[in-house]
């Protein structure tokens, strides 16, 4: 297959400045939206005023981010191999390994929304839902991962592959597409088409309608450029090599671990808030909400950088290799300083946008000004596993996802808040990402690739 030239400037001829400033811009960008766009979701529930139904769909957070976790077994893992692959010039076999990661997050997505939907009422009550918020939590679970999971994994997929071919702007803008529906169709839903006391069901409506859009797009993208790229739902090629099968799951199933186990961090904040009032659960909410921003473009230039770094780790240019690393570190590191200064500044005012309740607004800003502290933290664990999944080494990924939130995170919350209570529970993300990030610092410099 005859490379595009377009994958050829991006990997190996562009300034590195430049080659990332095309591959991190993109998903800068859609990450931005797609943060919008699921702050849009608490903003206008918000506007009901209602604490409950806030809750109701806080709760719901977690498992709706297991579906991208799911995404994040095939297309972080097929992703990060086909940039390899390219690295090595092994276009046919990064064909293989594209068709086989698609068909492979159809299948989990199918299999999530089937189980969901069979245990709903049990998983519920496992992530705190009462009698207050039980059925906005079930309407809202049903529009976006019971029928709403496969075009949601499949797009998160195809963007994925698509990216790693050095096609970030097309991956980018199909993110964006889902949000900005999203963010238009959600006030028509709740306030127009749907009867007072369905808004969370709007909502609901809403996400799953936006995403099964933008999942139209890709699958349009893919069309498109079938005749000069190696993302393909073709299988006329056949199945990958087995070490290349296994390359998939051994970065993939790290990658959905990791994302699982930052999920299942949530709920364990959601289910010790939740002991203390509903109200403490929508405050928290909301915060989950707020500071993922400099999170999510974390994760952008996190996305962005990882073709880069895996094309270059198999075409053994270290010099190349090790420019993203930096450059592209510093920059995570400048924008987390940036909003922990903002946050600080203006949590009130940040959070009055999703609520007017006052007592909600002034917990939900005090959790904001502790929370934000972590940004810088955070945006050094994931960047470290990023690389490391760059690099194809899924174990390193595992053991630093595993140490984080296992031995670090979760225990972390628990003994936080049986010490100093509810305060405790929102300082322990600060306390357990310090003793992460000394740890990956260390795993980093001990086991980075050195080809020179």
């Amino acid at each position: 297959m005859k490379r595009t030239e377009t994958n050829e400037d991006v990997f190996e001829k562009l300034p590195v400045p430049s080659a990332l400033r095309v591959m991190v811009v993109p998903t800068i960008i859609s990450q931005i939206i797609v943060l919008i766009y699921n702050m849009a979701d608490t903003f206008y529930v918000g506007r009901t005023n209602n604490p409950y139904m806030v809750a109701g769909t806080s709760l719901i957070l977690p498992i709706f981010n297991i579906t991208l976790c799911l995404a994040s077994l095939a297309g972080v893992g097929g992703g990060a191999l086909i940039s390899r692959l390219l690295g090595k010039g092994m276009d046919a076999e990064a064909k293989k390994v594209s068709a086989f990661s698609l068909y492979l997050s159809i299948f989990v997505a199918a299999l999530f929304s089937v189980m969901t939907a069979i245990f709903m009422r049990p998983l519920l009550n496992i992530l705190g839902a009462g009698e207050n918020t039980f059925q906005y939590a079930r309407q809202y679970a049903v529009c976006v991962i019971v029928l709403g999971g496969i075009p949601t994994v499949l797009s998160n997929v195809m963007s994925n592959l698509i990216r790693s071919t050095g096609r970030s702007k097309e991956a980018g803008i199909g993110i964006a597409l889902g949000g900005l529906l999203n963010i238009v169709l959600d006030p028509l839903f709740m306030f127009v088409f749907l009867p007072n006391g369905y808004e969370v069901l709007g909502v609901g409506i809403a996400t799953c309608l936006s995403n099964s859009i933008a999942c139209i797009y890709f699958l349009v993208v893919l069309f498109r450029i079938r005749e000069h790229s190696v993302v393909t739902f073709s299988l006329k090629s056949g199945m990958p090599k087995k070490e290349n099968v296994v390359a998939v799951f051994a970065v993939g199933i790290p990658s959905a671990v990791a994302s699982l186990l930052f999920d299942l961090d949530y709920v364990v904040v959601d289910r010790l808030m939740v002991s203390y009032s509903d109200l403490a659960l929508a405050s928290i909410g909301i915060v989950l909400k707020v500071e993922r921003l400099p999170l999510n473009v974390g994760i952008g230039i996190c996305q962005g950088m990882m073709p880069l770094v895996a094309y270059n780790f198999a075409a053994k240019n270290q010099k190349r290799m090790d420019d993203v690393i930096r450059i592209s570190r510093k920059m995570g590191l400048l924008i987390a300083g940036m909003c922990i200064v903002l946050y600080e500044l203006f949590a009130v005012y940040l959070v009055r946008f999703f609520i007017s309740d006052a007592r909600t607004i002034e917990m939900a800003a005090q959790f904001l000004r502790i929370r934000v502290l972590a940004t810088p933290l955070m945006f050094l664990c994931f960047y470290t596993v990023y690389l490391f999944q760059a690099f194809g080494m899924g174990n390193k990924a595992l053991f630093l996802g595993m140490m984080r939130w296992v031995v670090f995170n979760i225990p972390m919350l628990f003994f936080l808040n049986a010490v100093f209570g509810m305060f405790g529970i929102v300082w322990s993300q600060v306390t357990a990402d310090t003793l992460s990030v000394l740890l990956s610092f260390y795993i980093y410099q001990r086991y980075r690739p050195r080809f020179l």
